[in-house]
């Protein structure tokens, strides 16, 4: 395979030029990298754009203002081509306070058209016969210079998209799916920024927590915190500081000697030495210390609730069965609670549940409500 260079984009002359090119297409495909394996909270490092007769990459961490393109993202007059959109929308909300508008997403038009193996990887391979190196799905890419590697790598995120676009799309034409494609591509748009912001309660999801002695909640809670402030101190992801199963384990053994911290699940001779003089003494103390609460579960809805959700679980999974696609195409966990809770009864009241959009409750409204008013009570 040989593809004409990709233009690297590290200035504000070139970003000018390269928005300027941007600006007369009516569509273009886009990725990003960003550096989670590698950061405290990540960011994104690399921008890829194509257009019909050009790839571009631009680099972030040269061009002070990208404002042009957070314009196109959100302007409905010009589609946006993703695979799997969700999280770099996120990244970009987040990031830069940008809302897309007129989104295709390659991935979600696989899945809605039945492809098994619907990983941008393997699309590229089964169709266009590209092989992506997948040494390069964990590389750092804040990390300067890039290498032509990675920009080749990185090329390929975006160069078939437009070509893998447009067959996706005479596929969904031909199976009449193209409304319900805009329908869940137009829901996939609608993120939140997820500031990821520090829960000091958050300890009680490690798997264990519960199980632990209640002195012993209380280190776990101390060392979940610990462990989160040495994260933002060296700017690493939490897990290159300690893993789970470590914290959990020295707050099941609660060493007193760097000698038994040494010996915990995870400890190596370099963690030892950079944290075992301040985790020894914040063990010990945080033995003292008050335990710590117990969250607020959530209550278990009603018991006709639960039957309806299951009733409707039920019910999508033999509808995706029969169509060969993965449950969630048809509908959602949060719409089928959100029905379950709701209990519509009419068009009205079905018409009334934001979760779903126009073209399910046109499909699937009739199902749905046959299946609820046969089901009124526990």
């Amino acid at each position: 395979m040989s593809l004409s260079p990709a233009t690297l984009v590290t200035s504000e002359r070139a970003w000018q030029a390269c928005l300027a090119r941007l600006q007369t297409e009516p569509r273009f495909g886009i990725d990003l990298e960003a550096n989670s394996m590698y950061a405290y909270r990540e960011r994104v490092c690399l921008i890829q754009i194509s257009i019909p007769t050009q790839d571009y990459i631009v680099d972030p961490l040269a061009i002070e203002n990208l404002d042009g393109l957070g314009q196109l993202i959100a302007n409905w007059d010009v589609e946006k081509i993703f695979h799997a959109a969700e999280y770099d929308l996120m990244l970009l909300k987040r990031q830069y306070d940008w809302q897309c508008a007129n989104l295709f997403d390659t991935m979600w038009a696989a899945r809605i058209l039945g492809y098994e193996r619907y990983g941008l990887g393997n699309l590229l391979q089964e169709l266009y016969g590209v092989a992506q190196n997948k040494k390069h799905q964990k590389a750092n890419w804040c990390k300067r210079p890039l290498t032509p590697d990675l920009l080749k790598y990185a090329q390929l995120d975006t160069h078939y998209l437009l070509a893998l676009r447009d067959q996706l799309a005479a596929e969904l034409a031909a199976q009449n799916r193209w409304q319900e494609a805009q329908e869940i591509f137009a829901e996939q748009t609608q993120v939140s920024a997820n500031h990821q912001t520090f829960d000091p309660d958050g300890f009680w999801a490690i798997s264990g927590a519960y199980d632990l002695p209640r002195p012993q909640q209380a280190v776990l809670k101390a060392l979940y915190a610990f462990r989160d402030q040495q994260a933002e101190r060296s700017n690493q992801p939490l897990f290159k500081v300690m893993s789970d199963r470590t914290l959990l384990e020295i707050a099941q053994s609660c060493p007193t000697t760097l000698r038994e911290l040494h010996a915990v699940y995870g400890m190596s001779e370099g963690q030892v030495r950079r944290y075992g003089r301040e985790l020894l003494p914040l063990v010990a103390e945080a033995q003292q210390a008050e335990p710590p609460r117990f969250p607020k579960r959530n209550h278990r809805p009603p018991e006709d609730v639960v039957n309806r959700y299951d009733k409707l679980h039920t019910w999508r999974k033999e509808k995706a069965q029969a169509r060969g696609v993965e449950s969630d195409v048809i509908l959602s966990r949060d719409s089928l609670w959100a029905l379950a809770h709701q209990n519509p009864q009419t068009r009205e009241e079905l018409a009334g549940i934001e979760r779903l959009g126009e073209w399910r409750r046109y499909t699937y409204g009739p199902e749905i409500l046959k299946l609820l008013q046969n089901h009124t009570g526990g």
